[in-house]
Formats: structure tokens, C-alpha cells, sequence
């Protein structure tokens, strides 16, 4: 008897976080539109960022170039409440986490071994098109500042 309450309960709690995920603006695949951005020189490239919405978290997929032009992979998983969760697949750091700041700009944070090296806005434009990401900070010890703006694919 308790099973089919059950089951609606769950049903009703996919379908409502599937709306939701679908009207967060961050959400989706952006293409690093490199004509628009003004990468720090010598960097890495974020040609593609994934947003995917998971039950309960967000995952970021990061793949792009190194400075070398060598092709990297990194993702991280976890929410936009401003903790620190892991991130895989990159050497530079092994934290990352997002703060909302409201509908259309989160902030970010990047750590290597407990110190934060970058530091950053996302905003996404109004229609959604489209969104800048300004970031500065450390990377192999160099100073870095970048406004790198993607097209949502």
C-alpha cells in the first residue's frame, strides 16, 4: 500500500528537479568563442564547458587546450552552495566551487593543495545565449587575468 505514494512522490520530485535544471540559465553546452575573449596569453583554453544537472548535484565538464596545444579533460561534481568539492583530470588544482549570486552570475574558486590559484564571475547574458567569464589569479606561477566568452551550443 505504501509503494504507489512512494512511487509518486519520487515521480513528482524527477519531473520538478527536470523543470528546474532546464530553467538554470548555466546549464547546457557552451563553446569558447575566441574571436569575443581576451585569453591571458601562454594559457589554457576552455573550448567546451558542460553544465549537466544530476539528481541531487551539478557536473562540469571542462575540455580544452594547454598552452602546448595538448588536449586536457576535467570535471567536477557537487552544488553551487560555495563548498569545495574534487575535481578530476586536472593538475593545477583539486578543488573547485561555485557560489550563486543570483540567476544569471555565480562566482568561482579554484584550489591547489588547501590555496586558491584562480578566482572568478561567470555571468550568464539576459537571453541566455551567451555568457562571460572573467578569472584571475596564480597559474604555474604566473599572474593570470582572462575574460573568455562562450556561445551556448
Amino acid at each position: 500500500m505504501k509503494i504507489k505514494p512512494t512511487l509518486i512522490s519520487l515521480a513528482v520530485f524527477f519531473a520538478a528537479a527536470t523543470v528546474c535544471s532546464a530553467a538554470n540559465p548555466f546549464m547546457g553546452t557552451w563553446k569558447l568563442n575566441e574571436a569575443k575573449s581576451k585569453l591571458a596569453p601562454g594559457g589554457e583554453k576552455n573550448n567546451t564547458v558542460v553544465y549537466k544537472s544530476l539528481v541531487l548535484k551539478v557536473k562540469v565538464t571542462i575540455d580544452g587546450t594547454d598552452a602546448k596545444g595538448k588536449a586536457f579533460h576535467n570535471e567536477w561534481t557537487g552544488n553551487f552552495d560555495g563548498k569545495d568539492y574534487p575535481v578530476t583530470g586536472d593538475p593545477e588544482s583539486d578543488m573547485r566551487s561555485y557560489t550563486k549570486v543570483n540567476d544569471q552570475t555565480m562566482n568561482f574558486t579554484i584550489k591547489n593543495h588547501g590555496k586558491v590559484t584562480i578566482m572568478g564571475r561567470i555571468v550568464v547574458s539576459a537571453d541566455g545565449k551567451s555568457r562571460t567569464v572573467n578569472t584571475t589569479g596564480t597559474m604555474k606561477g604566473k599572474k593570470v587575468k582572462s575574460t573568455a566568452v562562450y556561445d551556448k551550443a
